[in-house]
Order: C-alpha cells, then sequence, then structure tokens
C-alpha cells in the first residue's frame, strides 16, 4: 500500500507541473508497467524529435495535448486516469520490449491486467481528434472527458478577410457589375466546390485524419490508405486533382465537339481530352483497386 501511494502521489505531481507526463524506460516499467496499480494510463508512443521527420506525430501530439489539458484542468480530474508519452529517442527499450515498430500509437494500460487488443487505438481507421481519442478513453476506463480546445481566431480573421477583400472589389468595380454574370467564373467556383467534396475534405474534418504515413522502419511513405475505410489527407488532394484533369479532359472533348473552328485543331484537341480522361479515369480506378480489393476491380 505504501508503494502505491508513493507511485500515485508522484503521478499527481507530476500531474500538476505538466497534463502529459513524460516517461523513458525505467519511468515506464515502474509506473506503467509493474504492479501495484489502482489507476489508468494512457500512454502515446511517438517520435517527436526533428530528425525523425514525423509530420503525423507532432499533429497527433497536438490533439493529444488538448486531451490532457482537458482532463487536467476538469472538475472531474482525478487520480484514476492517467496521460504520459514515450518518446523513441528516450525510451527505445520500451519499443523494443512491446514489439511496437510503428508511431504515433496510443494505448490503454489498465489498474489490472495486460492491456487487451481493444486496448490499442485504432488510429488508421478513426483518426487522432482528441475527440475520437475521449470517446475511446470513455470506453476502455468509464472517464468522461470533455474536449475544450483553446480559442482560434484564424478561421474568424480568414473570413473577415475575405469579405473585406469581396465588398473592396464590389465597390471599385460597383459601375460595372457584368463579371458578376460571368458563367465561366460560377462554374469554376461550382467545380471547386465539387472537387472538394468528392474528394473528401468534409470526411478530413470531421475525423482528422494523418496528413500521410511515414513507416518508420524503412522509412517509405505512403499517401495511400491501404483500407476502403480510411484515408489519409494526401490522398484526397490526390483526388481532387484527378477529377480535376478528368474533367478537363471532358470541357476539351466538348469544346472539339461544338466548336466550329480548324477540323486539324479540333482533332487535336480532341485528342488531348480523351488523353487525359483515359489516362486520369485509369489511375482513379487503380487507386480505388488498391483500397477495396475486389468488386469490381
Amino acid at each position: 500500500q505504501n508503494l502505491l501511494a508513493e507511485k500515485v502521489e508522484q503521478l499527481m505531481e507530476w500531474s500538476s507541473r505538466r497534463s502529459v507526463i513524460r516517461m523513458n524506460g525505467d519511468k515506464f516499467r515502474r509506473f506503467v508497467k509493474a504492479p501495484p496499480r489502482n489507476y489508468s494510463v494512457i500512454v502515446m508512443f511517438t517520435a517527436l524529435q526533428p530528425q525523425r521527420q514525423c509530420s503525423v506525430c507532432r499533429q497527433a501530439n497536438e490533439e493529444y495535448q488538448v486531451l490532457a489539458n482537458s482532463w487536467r484542468y476538469s472538475s472531474a480530474f482525478s487520480n484514476k486516469l492517467f496521460f504520459t508519452v514515450v518518446d523513441y529517442d528516450e525510451g527505445a527499450d520500451v519499443f523494443q520490449q512491446l514489439n511496437m515498430n510503428s508511431a504515433p500509437t496510443f494505448m490503454h494500460f489498465p489498474p489490472k491486467g495486460k492491456p487487451k487488443r481493444a486496448d490499442t487505438f485504432d488510429l488508421q481507421r478513426i483518426g487522432f481528434a482528441a475527440e475520437q481519442l475521449a470517446k475511446w478513453i470513455a470506453d476502455r476506463t468509464d472517464v468522461h472527458i470533455r474536449v475544450f480546445r483553446p480559442p482560434n481566431y484564424s478561421g474568424t480573421i480568414a473570413l473577415a478577410l475575405l469579405v473585406s477583400l469581396v465588398g473592396g472589389l464590389l465597390y471599385l468595380r460597383r459601375n460595372n457589375l457584368e463579371f458578376i454574370y460571368n458563367k465561366t467564373g460560377w462554374a469554376m467556383a461550382a467545380l471547386c466546390v465539387v472537387f472538394a467534396m468528392t474528394s473528401g475534405q468534409m470526411w478530413n474534418h470531421i475525423r482528422g485524419p494523418p496528413y500521410a504515413h511515414k513507416n518508420p522502419q524503412n522509412g517509405q511513405v505512403s499517401y495511400i490508405h491501404g483500407s476502403s475505410q480510411a484515408q489519409f489527407v494526401a490522398e484526397s488532394h490526390i483526388i481532387l486533382l484527378l477529377n480535376a484533369a478528368i474533367t478537363m479532359g471532358m470541357v476539351l472533348l466538348n469544346e472539339a465537339a461544338t466548336s466550329k473552328g480548324d477540323v486539324g485543331k479540333r482533332r487535336i484537341i480532341c485528342l488531348v481530352g480523351l488523353g487525359l480522361v483515359v489516362f486520369f479515369f485509369s489511375f482513379l480506378l487503380s487507386i480505388f483497386r488498391s483500397k477495396y480489393h475486389g468488386y469490381p476491380y
């Protein structure tokens, strides 16, 4: 009992200084792995050093800090749950001990027994948004954390600048507003919205997936997620560009069919448009085939 009281007291002291407790191999084995324990520990295994070039780790760490601060400064804060982090450069032996070969990874270590499969957060499928982490923690520990994010005025400032820019443009062109009725301009704006929505930008906004995934063993970066249930941010950008290229090809085909210019020039436009559609649509299908692994690909 004295040993348990000392461990809890030490963890509470560290938590009072910093919401996320940094741990090396010795601290991890003593406070997370070794009994006695009557508290749950959430551990983020990561690689935050600049030489590791893990941008996903930095993004996940920001969300993890938001979640830990929300717990630390909530009225429900207690000694039943602690947030910790093990960096590869400070605890490589822990990574080896757990046979862990990727980062970031979130694990829950329960008060009794060993972690089960569900105690490892499914980051690839769910993303690492603080709200998703909080929901997972509630399922594993019955501790409900209400996420409080620091105020971010960048969106408001950007909107104000956009409104000011549009208002200024309309004021300067107040005597000639024919450009408002330009169908080509409205068509381009509509296509931008369509490309953004069909490429999965809304899914990215809701789930908060990583931009890409870097294999820590061989350094290979994956921009396309291997499952049909998830995607990377880079993947949505690739899909957006492919859809734009296919649309450009269709526009050129339509131009070649409807214009009344030189036949040779129309033939060249037709071939270019057809090439764009065939090549980039085939590329798009190959991406879906790599994600679905079956019918109809």
